[in-house]
């Protein structure tokens, strides 16, 4: 083996279709608004006994078969997500649990939607220094439970889904290279703001919604344009690439309009941009992984082809990967 990549990928989205009329309403806006603003048709909600750890074991369970291993095969679980299960246990143990995956080494990562690619990174460090081995990255949120249904700025963007990948020695491609950055000071631009040890949650937080998602649209869109081009750009030069070499640009899915926008600013167009979300809306941590395993499914991914990864969300945060792909399922 002579690099780090991906072997397999996997999937899940909860049965529910949430279409744009069933958001509309308590948002105030039409069916017709939110298509035009986001490009969003339909998403999907989690049922009322499905957590994160549910669909999280789901697509780490596909990524599994789908690479020829077992849980016991898998020495490293991370888990990605903006919305464990609980605040503690961690998640990745719940999944750990659901998966059988007793020999591995487990942690979260929450990096809020820009987790998957941080999470990649972190599995690609530790199969480095520890050949032979394989990581189970799995990125999941469940965004309904914290949705506000009278905020139009969130609640017609967001549902609920999960992404894996399996991640292990390959022998030719794989990783590139990573790059990741933290901008702490735009940390309000997304938030919930109640729960945690600053703000406990009491009846008073909870009746005025402190534990509910929020989000500063124009102020990420404007950030996101203002970073995300420079970040990719330095990561592809740096592996000795320039953008024209990219064919695949997944990125994360958080609006459709900004999205076209971000590809052309970044100067992707000539690229194969994958889109998930007008079918599943912003799923967190788990678009960019969706929208990878989409591809992947679907043969557009053919080997040695130059793929591009890139998230962006909460913190604020952003994080892209490069890889030669390697063919695999």
């Amino acid at each position: 083996m002579t690099g780090i990549g991906i072997l397999s990928t996997g999937a899940y989205v909860p049965k529910q279709i949430v279409a744009g009329e069933d958001v509309a309403g308590p948002a105030g806006v039409t069916p017709e608004w939110i298509e035009r603003k986001t490009q969003i048709v339909t998403r999907r909600y989690a049922a009322p006994d499905e957590a994160t750890s549910d669909l999280a074991a789901h697509a780490g369970r596909q990524a599994l078969e789908r690479a020829g291993l077992t849980a016991a095969d898998i020495r490293y679980l991370i888990v990605s997500t903006s919305t464990p299960d609980s605040p503690q246990p961690p998640t990745s143990y719940v999944v750990q649990s659901l998966l059988d995956a007793d020999g591995a080494a487990c942690f979260d990562v929450n990096v809020v939607c820009s987790g998957y690619v941080y999470a990649l990174a972190l599995a690609r460090a530790l199969v480095a220094q520890d050949p032979g081995t394989h990581a189970l990255v799995i990125a999941a949120d469940v965004y309904s439970r914290i949705l506000d249904v009278h905020d139009r700025k969130t609640v017609v963007l967001l549902g609920d889904g999960a992404g894996a990948a399996v991640v292990g020695g390959v022998d030719t491609g794989g990783f590139l290279d990573v790059e990741l950055s933290s901008h702490g000071h735009a940390r309000s631009l997304i938030r919930v703001e109640a729960g945690g040890s600053r703000v406990p949650t009491t009846h008073d937080t909870v009746d005025d919604g402190g534990h509910l998602f929020r989000m500063d649209g124009r102020g990420v869109r404007d950030f996101v344009m203002a970073n995300v081009p420079g970040a990719v750009s330095k990561l592809v030069e740096r592996t000795g690439h320039i953008l024209a070499d990219v064919d695949h640009f997944v990125p994360h899915q958080a609006n459709g309009v900004m999205l076209s926008e971000l590809v052309t600013l970044s100067g992707l167009d000539h690229a194969h941009t994958h889109r998930t979300l007008e079918r599943y809306g912003n799923t967190g941590s788990a678009s960019a992984a969706l929208a990878l395993d989409d591809a992947n499914t679907k043969g557009h991914l053919a080997q040695d082809d130059l793929v591009l990864l890139c998230a962006f969300g909460g913190g604020m945060s952003l994080g892209a990967a490069l890889l030669r792909w390697t063919g695999t399922r």
